[in-house]
C-alpha cells in the first residue's frame, strides 16, 4: 500500500547544478541535501523543505517538462510569488482550480513548477 510520496525527480542538463542551487536554495528557500556518494558521481542535486524533497538528476538528452510538474503547496502565495518575481522568475497565475490560488513558474532549465495554496 502506498503511504506517502518520498520525492519528486526532475531532469536537468549537465553542468546546470550551480543555477539549480541558486534557484532551489536561494529563490525557493529549500535546503540542499547531500546525495549518497554512489549517486553523487552522476551529478545533479537534491533539495528539501519540510517533508518535500525534489531531486534534480542529470539527463543526457534533456528536455524540460512542459506539462508534467510537481504541485508544491505554499503559504502566503502572494508574498511567495513576489519573491520569485523579485529574483527574475516569471509567474503565471491560473484561476481554474476551484478552492485554490495557484501560479506556475519555470526553474532555470525550463521545468514547469506549480505553486498552490488552498483558499480558506
Amino acid at each position: 500500500m502506498i503511504a506517502d510520496v518520498d520525492h519528486v525527480q526532475l531532469a536537468a542538463p549537465a553542468g546546470s547544478e550551480d543555477a539549480l542551487r541558486t534557484y532551489y536554495a536561494d529563490v525557493l528557500g529549500m535546503t540542499e541535501i547531500p546525495k549518497p556518494p554512489a549517486l553523487a558521481v552522476r551529478g545533479g542535486c537534491w533539495f528539501r523543505t519540510g517533508r518535500v524533497q525534489l531531486h534534480l538528476g542529470i539527463e543526457a538528452d534533456f528536455r524540460p517538462a512542459r506539462k508534467a510538474h510537481p504541485g508544491l503547496r505554499v503559504t502566503g502565495i502572494d508574498a511567495f510569488a513576489a519573491r520569485l518575481e523579485s529574483h527574475g522568475a516569471q509567474v503565471t497565475w491560473d484561476d481554474s482550480l476551484p478552492g485554490h490560488r495557484r501560479f506556475y513558474s519555470d526553474d532555470p532549465v525550463g521545468n514547469r513548477l506549480e505553486f498552490l495554496e488552498p483558499v480558506t
